[in-house]
């Protein structure tokens, strides 16, 4: 039996090359990858990132280190989101575990309705994706009433690009339901990562 998983993409990970670049190879988008829908969850820019800091001129003036939120999911029993799915070995989960922090790996198995379809000769698998942990959305929360969050630019670009190779109807599903983000959207002067904090 394979030791394969699926990831359900929601954001920067409905990008082959974005994962590509943090599990060390392409994605097989024949056969490792493919357009999908999970239930039970609603996307919001609601992650704070644990070590990603930007500078950046603001409405309110230059924000120095601030932080820089990306694409998170709210459970709502009544809502579906959409993405694509993923295959990856158990080496690369910990990997791209590695690149999620402070995201909790969920399995959302029962949840995807593509999953055994993408994959016939993988046998039975499981289906993980990644919702930002409490002290995420605090953080950003935080972060927002201080007026020291931001969406990346490049972010924003590289998540519709994602969604509009996957084709039209993904690309208007993906901006009818994602709400616009609470904060700016910014081309910051300077990215960097923190030191991973102790827990």
């Amino acid at each position: 039996m394979s030791t394969d998983v699926w990831v359900f993409g929601y954001g920067s990970l409905v990008s082959p090359d974005s994962v590509a670049a943090t599990i060390g190879r392409p994605v097989d988008v024949e056969f490792g990858f493919a357009a999908a829908v999970m239930h039970g969850f609603t996307r919001s820019w609601n992650y704070g990132s644990l070590r990603q800091r930007a500078t950046w001129d603001g409405p309110r003036g230059r924000v120095e280190g601030g932080v820089v939120v990306s694409l998170g999911l709210v459970p709502n029993p009544r809502r579906s989101t959409n993405g694509a799915i993923v295959r990856v070995a158990a080496d690369e989960l910990i990997e791209l575990d590695r690149r999620e922090s402070d995201y909790d790996r969920v399995d959302v198995t029962e949840r995807v309705e593509n999953a055994a379809e993408a994959a016939p000769a993988a046998g039975p698998t499981r289906v993980y994706t990644y919702v930002p942990r409490h002290s995420a959305v605090q953080r950003y929360e935080r972060a927002r009433i201080d007026h020291r969050a931001a969406v990346r630019q490049g972010y924003v670009d590289l998540v519709e690009r994602a969604f509009a190779a996957l084709g039209s109807a993904a690309v208007d599903r993906y901006r009818a339901t994602t709400p616009a983000p609470e904060v700016p959207v910014v081309a910051p002067e300077r990215v960097w990562l923190e030191p991973t904090p102790r827990r």
